[in-house]
């Protein structure tokens, strides 16, 4: 029996488990249908026709019976707000196993290949939110694991793809707000820090794999050199 492959460009692959990159303007049907299943399933789902200015990352289990949708996240192309996230998906047979994790940390991993910081757009839903301060928090204790005792909250923004906003925000919520220093820097509870990662030993958490991301970083801009001007 032969198996058709999904549209789009492979850009992720780990055993498994397979992204696909589909432009919505070269695939704009395959798109639009895409855009009209997650209507079944989310309340707030109102485009799905203008599908071009858009780009999907289609997420797909792979066996030898071919491939099976799971979910996916699009991304608007030209946002000017830096959204690396539009809509996000996982089909009910897939909920509950990690996948919406992966899927937000993949846009992340996306979005620092492209030497950017992100953030999704709003608003969120409620099972939005919590699954984004929830990755969230993991990206800066992780972060925050590799520092000795102070923190800067830009270069934490530069090494993990999020926003600064959002970075303070959920700070904020993790009562550490009071632990600022000013100068953009935010101290570090060890204790709290241990205690995440003693209880993430319990369980295990689905992210995105950097090195099965099939994407190469981009090149930075070249620095234009200053011309002295001067007067005769």
């Amino acid at each position: 029996e032969k198996i058709s492959f999904p549209p789009g460009k492979l850009i992720y692959n780990e055993e498994n488990l397979v992204v696909h990159e589909i432009k919505g303007s070269e695939e704009k049907l395959y798109c639009q249908n895409l855009c009209l299943l997650s209507k079944l399933f989310l309340d707030h789902k109102s485009m799905y026709y203008d599908v071009e200015p858009f780009t999907f990352y289609v997420l797909y289990e792979k066996s030898v019976h071919g491939f099976q949708l799971v979910g996916y996240f699009s991304k608007d192309l030209n946002s000017p707000q830096d959204y690396n996230l539009a809509c996000i998906l996982v089909l009910p047979p897939f909920q509950r196993r990690g996948y919406g994790k992966l899927l937000i940390s993949l846009s992340y991993e996306i979005t620092k290949r492209e030497g950017k910081v992100g953030t999704p757009e709003r608003p969120l839903s409620d099972l939005g939110i919590t699954g984004y301060r929830s990755y969230w928090q993991h990206a800066i204790f992780s972060y925050m694991k590799g520092c000795d005792g102070k923190a800067d909250i830009k270069d934490m923004s530069n090494k993990t793809g999020i926003k600064e906003t959002d970075i303070c925000s959920t700070l904020h919520k993790l009562d550490l707000t009071t632990e600022f220093k000013g100068h953009g820097l935010v101290g570090i509870d060890l204790k709290m820090i241990d205690k995440y990662f003693e209880k993430l030993a319990e369980k295990s958490i689905r992210l995105a794999n950097p090195k099965y991301l099939m994407l190469a970083a981009a090149k930075p801009k070249p620095q234009l050199k200053k011309r002295n001007s001067f007067r005769r």
